[in-house]
């Protein structure tokens, strides 16, 4: 452990209320009856800036620190937090743990310590001093002004946070991790003969600020936002019906998450309310499609070095050729349904107990042509981005809307549509899937997940594809 990590993670211990020895004494002492569970510590660093009309709107930093105490005896689980990283805090939420019957089982075995460390411990938020990031929100205002004169507004957002987390287990186990996050946000609108629309783009990943304080990154962001303001008052009402759709690449994939990524989560298929569930080795989507989860890749948004239990993250192949091979684990789900955890153990801090959760998931790259895809689109819609949306897990079903879409007659894109939605149900949708594109890509590191009151970072992507009937809900007859 290098030293700037040691000095990192000195931040949990640094108010001298606690040690290093004594965090592993009193878990082992809170845990001594349970199956599971784990200390887990936390210190993050957060910022955000918004800038609007012209003006510095919005500035804030905070820090936070605190931990969770989690102990599992059976299904049952207890929980404590609180904000101070204290002995005595610890020994008064440990017990609560005194509530739980006493475990029948042996303790579940250590998480494995294959993890590599995905970031550095540079803190994003202290490198870049707070006038360049106001100066950066300044000159992103001004320059999409001067890129087109119907622009009427314009808010930009950054924010940061930087985050240790360490795992202590009643075993002796340790593991720490260090998180940074960083975003941007652009958002345009453009006025033309009194019709104003929006066009938004994000960007972001863990990694510092440089990340996005680069001339080039920025200036795409502006770019994207005022091409999809542009296209959308161009637009006309969109069509209703069922019809073909060609969904494009990237963020679209955000239809896969909700559709079926939560649906392979594990606790909802222990429980028997999932699509999914039971259907292991199943042909649930059609052939070629394969849908991986991988929090192990280098600074996406979803990806960490361990999960927030101290599990290794790892590539996970939930579908394979259309053929179900597996679930998103955390260990109590895993334990319960007799398999492996998959590194899928998440929380949204210290305040909360994990649960399975996502992180970067996404469907491989196919063979076909895009343009081929296209070309065999003879009546139907083209959505290149969505918007907000929503899906019942236990149906499956879901309704999406499209920030961006275009009608497609014959093969060829048309004129841009607006207030188009998607209806139908990710199993169903997953076995009318005609086409994969060869052109697979990742979002850009804007996405949130929610589930059961908490809020993580996640990613998503896919190819372009085709699926063959979809209910498009809009205000216009197909």
């Amino acid at each position: 452990m290098s030293s700037q990590f040691t000095d990192a993670r000195g931040l949990l211990y640094r108010d001298g209320l606690l040690d290093p020895d004594s965090a592993r004494r009193l878990t082992a002492a809170a845990l001594a009856s349970c199956d599971d569970g784990e200390l887990y510590l936390q210190y993050r660093a957060t910022e955000s800036f918004g800038f609007d009309d012209g003006r510095l709107k919005t500035a804030d930093y905070s820090t936070d620190k605190g931990f969770g105490l989690r102990g599992v005896s059976g299904e049952t689980t207890g929980f404590a937090h609180a904000n101070e990283i204290s002995q005595s805090a610890i020994a008064r939420a440990a017990q609560t743990l005194t509530l739980l019957d006493p475990a029948s089982q042996p303790p579940a075995p250590p998480p494995q310590h294959t993890n590599r460390h995905l970031y550095t411990d540079a803190n994003p938020l202290e490198l870049v001093p707070f006038a360049e990031k106001v100066a950066l929100c300044a000159k992103i205002d001004a320059t999409a002004r001067a890129r087109d004169p119907r622009v009427a507004q314009v808010s930009v957002s950054l924010a940061g946070s930087w985050s240790v987390v360490e795992i202590v287990r009643a075993d002796g186990f340790t593991a720490t991790d260090i998180r940074p996050l960083v975003r941007l946000n652009v958002s345009v609108i453009l006025e033309e003969n009194g019709r104003r629309e929006t066009g938004v783009f994000g960007i972001g990943g863990r990694y510092l600020y440089d990340g996005v304080m680069e001339e080039s990154v920025w200036n795409r962001a502006i770019d994207e936002a005022l091409a999809q303001a542009r296209v959308n008052l161009r637009s006309v009402a969109a069509p209703a019906g069922e019809m073909t759709v060609l969904l494009g690449p990237g963020w679209p994939g955000v239809l896969l998450h909700e559709a079926v990524g939560h649906g392979l989560e594990g606790d909802f298929n222990r429980k028997g309310t999932s699509a999914f569930s039971g259907r292991i080795g199943q042909q649930v989507a059609a052939k070629g499609v394969t849908v991986v989860d991988d929090g192990s890749i280098h600074q996406r948004r979803g990806s960490l070095s361990i999960d927030d239990e101290g599990t290794p993250t790892q590539e996970n192949v939930l579908i394979e050729d259309g053929v179900l091979k597996s679930y998103m684990q955390d260990r109590l789900n895993a334990r319960l349904m007799g398999v492996a955890p998959t590194g899928n153990g998440r929380r949204e801090s210290y305040a909360h107990a994990p649960m399975p959760r996502m992180t970067n998931t996404f469907m491989r790259a196919g063979n076909d042509d895009p343009a081929e895809l296209l070309s065999r689109v003879k009546d139907g819609i083209f959505a290149k981005s969505f918007g907000g949306g929503q899906v019942d897990i236990v149906s499956g079903k879901f309704v999406f809307s499209c920030t961006e879409a275009y009608r497609v007659k014959d093969g060829k894109i048309g004129e841009p549509i607006k207030g188009a939605t998607l209806i139908g149900d990710g199993p169903t949708a997953m076995s009318k899937i005609i086409g994969i594109g060869n052109d697979l890509a990742l979002d850009e590191g804007i996405g949130m997940c929610g589930k059961g009151g908490q809020s993580v970072p996640a990613g998503v992507g896919q190819p372009t594809l085709l699926i063959d009937g979809l209910t498009v809900g809009g205000t216009a007859t197909a």
